[in-house]
């Protein structure tokens, strides 16, 4: 790898990509160097950096607030998403672009898989696919989709730090018991893609979560446990906890390609140490 470019540089997953490849001295992007929905944009600055990898960690994450912008959610996680995909096929490069366990409607109790239909119940999940199709349509073949869920990292809002910032205010926590996923570790995922890219995996749709599965209140119970909290947590049902998004009930993501990585417990634990708390 010559030139490695990662779009997103300074969100969550963008900073432990730049951590994790930081031997191949990587360019970094934010937003404030490059718009990915201005296609001349794209075409333009991408073409002169001629890098030979686009790692593309750029997206409109905010899943609720998706759904009262869905038009920009789009543009962002879909639109601009193929103008990535034609940068890379007119230098030659390798594109990797990352998608979520939101593709899926969370109907199916087996977990899913690479090959399995997507069906979005989100405009989160909408907006992603887009994305995806965008890649799959485009003229690149030489392209990693890696979809991932529940993701939390050092930089960047997250369920983790949200439950430990409520949990000294004191407050009743209550969170839902009845949606099932795999929590994962940014920088997990980070050391994923590299293994990926360095192996020189076929090129395709992987799934990259931390093994295992919980909902969201095990979550939160094993992140009071782990940072040895004591909050006042209750467990209830996502009717009770109603929110603009309508999330997939059971979203676990089971790869067929690779090996499990490692659970999300102790991806859980090394998060305490970095935090230092």
């Amino acid at each position: 790898m010559d030139k490695v470019l990662i779009i997103g540089s300074k969100g969550m997953l963008g900073s432990a990509l730049a951590d994790v490849f930081a031997d191949f001295n990587p360019v970094l992007w934010s937003h404030d160097d490059l718009d990915i929905t201005e296609k001349p944009q794209v075409d333009e600055k991408i073409g002169a950096l001629a890098p030979n990898l686009i790692i593309n960690s750029a997206a409109y994450t905010n899943v609720d607030g998706c759904e009262e912008n869905e038009e920009i959610a789009t543009k962002v996680n879909g639109t601009a998403v193929g103008y990535l995909a034609n940068a890379a096929h007119h230098l030659n490069a390798i594109l990797v672009h990352y998608s979520t366990d939101y593709v899926f409607d969370g109907l199916k109790k087996q977990g899913y898989v690479e090959d399995d239909k997507p069906n979005p119940m989100s405009a989160y999940g909408r907006s992603k696919l887009v994305g995806e199709k965008a890649i799959q349509e485009s003229e690149l073949e030489s392209f990693y989709i890696i979809r991932a869920a529940w993701l939390y990292g050092v930089h960047g809002k997250n369920f983790v730090d949200t439950m430990l910032s409520l949990a000294k205010k004191g407050k009743p926590i209550k969170v839902v018991d009845d949606q099932i996923g795999s929590p994962t570790y940014a920088l997990d995922l980070a050391q994923a893609t590299l293994e990926i890219i360095d192996t020189k995996k076929p090129f395709g749709i992987y799934h990259r979560a931390n093994d295992g599965q919980t909902s969201w209140h095990g979550f939160a119970k094993e992140i009071f446990s782990v940072f040895k909290i004591k909050a006042n947590l209750s467990a209830c049902s996502t009717e009770e906890y109603p929110t603009p998004t309508k999330r997939p009930k059971f979203s676990v993501l089971l790869s067929t390609k690779l090996e499990p990585m490692r659970s999300w417990q102790d991806a859980l634990r090394d998060y305490k140490e970095t935090r230092n708390i």
